[in-house]
């Protein structure tokens, strides 16, 4: 054979560039990731692979992965069509505005949190059959099957999982008692075959949204909580349903961004903070320097401020949205903030115009071939929510209930402080911070991102955002950057450990920021999505925990 030719061929085959992407699914756990891709490989779309992927997180991530919880879509199709959809929980009828208060009008503790009381009516079943519904190309059992699957089969434990377990193991016991499933000493390798929630896969399988809402699953969901202090009722499953909404929509310079509208605070937050920016130009400033940090960090100020007063279910308060995002009122907000010294949250009232959430929630992005795309975030507040476990259907119930304000200008679980707009009501959506979100550039998909992380999902997907189109960081690297959050109240910055300069850190303390290192803690969890304009899709799973991307080829 000719020497030359055959190097030749060789330096041919080393030039080749890598199998282009032609979808990707980025969630908290590989089994859930590839499940997702694996129904797009048998030609199912990304509203497909998202059943799928989300059912599967119930299996293998029981602290937020659900049957039993709620989230929201915010979703984009390949014509480019945006719309979202809620199917976040509701209070039970027999929910009161008082109902977490004693005889003296204090909040009690725990009652929102722990036991059958801080339970919402479920939203996850529902939502996944109006998507399916809506927009499902596979049939209903096929999309469900994955998950029967991997709970008979089980899941391996990772170790950041078996730290979860053990974390948590007391309150188990303490709800479930000592033989309840999650109290067993699950440690990193194990394998966990759930063969309860197999079978209430099946039946939803089998009957779909009324194979969770109505029937044996159902009398059981109701009876545990009434065992464990709850007023859910049958009534309150049967009159439960999803709704689709309006995304929130705005522009940040060339950049058109779609997030997920009231109940979820995520969009306007995000909005109001990113025009509150936007004239400050970030990206003149190094990545997470202190006058960058500093326009943030004031923008987050503000807006948070905002949403403990205006935010709520728009089923039952006005929400102005409109004045909320009005550009000249985001510029006056903005008009005390100097890069002299720090505002204090004192001095920061709700802004005057005219007229929460889990560290446990997870968050999923998927591109299918087709080019739609979809981002959602689902909860159970909570870790493993109010740790009350469905032995008889394997799987754990919400404390969503805690998003409400308990009592006007009272913290919840997250430090965020709510009024009257989100106190509780019968058959009303609480407050969230999940923040789906989709980004298109010059007409086209660009971005698909989200995070769980309770009160700093907001600020998370603003970091990542910013990281990618102000920092010029590929999508990766965007997720994986040391983040920093501010929420008003309590007036603290608080910075990921070890991840800042202390000099930086001792700049801004000068300046007035209240930022010690007890307040340090891993922020969010982002799993993102990333298009380019030439249409090359590249992922970024969060490092954080055992996130992973998983691409379709």
């Amino acid at each position: 054979m000719n020497v030359n030719f055959l190097l030749m061929g060789i330096l041919l085959l080393s030039c080749t560039s890598p199998k282009p992407i032609k979808g990707a699914v980025v969630s908290a756990r590989e089994e859930a990731s590839a499940i997702g891709v694996e129904i797009m490989k048998q030609g199912g779309t990304a509203f497909d692979a998202l059943i799928a992927t989300d059912l599967a997180l119930t299996v293998c991530y029981p602290n937020a992965g659900n049957i039993s919880g709620g989230g929201f879509l915010v979703y984009r199709t390949a014509e480019g069509k945006v719309g979202s959809l809620d199917y976040r929980e509701k209070a039970p009828m027999g929910a009161s505005a008082d109902m977490y208060l004693d005889e003296q009008g204090n909040v009690m503790p725990g009652k929102s949190t722990l036991g059958g009381l801080a339970v919402g009516v479920p939203g996850t079943v529902a939502g996944l059959a109006a998507i399916h519904k809506k927009f499902g190309t596979l049939p209903w059992e096929d999309l469900v099957q994955p998950a029967i699957d991997l709970a008979r089969k089980g899941y391996f434990v990772t170790k950041k999982q078996q730290r979860s377990f053990e974390s948590k193991k007391e309150d188990f016991i303490a709800v479930n008692g000592p033989d309840t499933f999650y109290a067993q000493d699950f440690k990193a390798g194990d394998r966990v075959q759930n063969t309860a929630l197999a079978e209430t896969l099946e039946r939803i399988a089998k009957y779909g949204k009324a194979g969770f809402y109505q029937g044996p699953v159902a009398e059981d969901l109701v009876n545990r909580v009434m065992e464990t202090g709850g007023v859910i009722t049958l009534e309150d499953l049967l009159a439960y349903e999803p709704v689709w909404r309006d995304p929130i929509n705005f522009q940040y310079k060339d950049l058109n961004i779609y997030a997920m509208g009231p109940p979820s605070s995520g969009g306007i937050c995000l909005a109001q903070i990113m025009k509150m920016i936007e004239p400050y130009n970030v990206g003149q400033y190094d990545h997470n320097s202190k006058e960058a940090m500093q326009v943030i960090v004031e923008a987050e100020r503000r807006s948070y401020a905002d949403r403990s007063l205006y935010l709520g279910d728009p089923d039952f308060v006005n929400v102005p949205k409109d004045s909320l995002l009005d550009v000249t009122y985001l510029n006056k907000r903005m008009n005390s903030f100097t890069f002299e010294k720090a505002t204090k949250s004192t001095d920061i009232a709700p802004g005057s115009i005219q007229w929460e959430e889990s560290e446990e929630t997870t968050h999923y992005s998927i591109v299918d071939p087709l080019g739609n795309a979809v981002a959602v975030t689902t909860t159970l507040n909570g870790s493993y929510g109010s740790k009350v476990f469905v032995e008889n259907g394997g799987y754990f119930l919400n404390n969503e209930m805690d998003d409400f304000s308990s009592k006007p200008g009272v913290p919840n679980m997250f430090g965020l402080i709510g009024g009257k707009a989100n106190a509780i009501a019968p058959q009303k959506r609480m407050l969230s911070a999940m923040t789906p979100t989709i980004v298109e550039r010059k007409g086209k998909l660009a971005m698909v991102v989200g995070t769980p992380g309770g009160s700093t999902i907001i600020t998370s997907v603003l970091q990542t955002i910013l990281n990618v189109y102000e920092f010029d960081m590929d999508v990766q690297s965007a997720v994986s950057a040391a983040r920093f959050h501010h929420q008003w109240l309590p007036d603290v910055v608080v910075f990921e450990p070890g991840q800042f300069n202390p000099s930086l850190i001792k700049s801004l303390q000068d300046k007035g920021y209240n930022i010690k290192e007890e307040y340090s803690r891993i922020i969010g969890r982002v799993d993102a999505i990333q298009i380019s304009e030439s249409g090359e899709i590249t992922t970024g799973a969060d490092p954080r925990g055992d996130d992973t991307a998983v691409p379709l080829y």
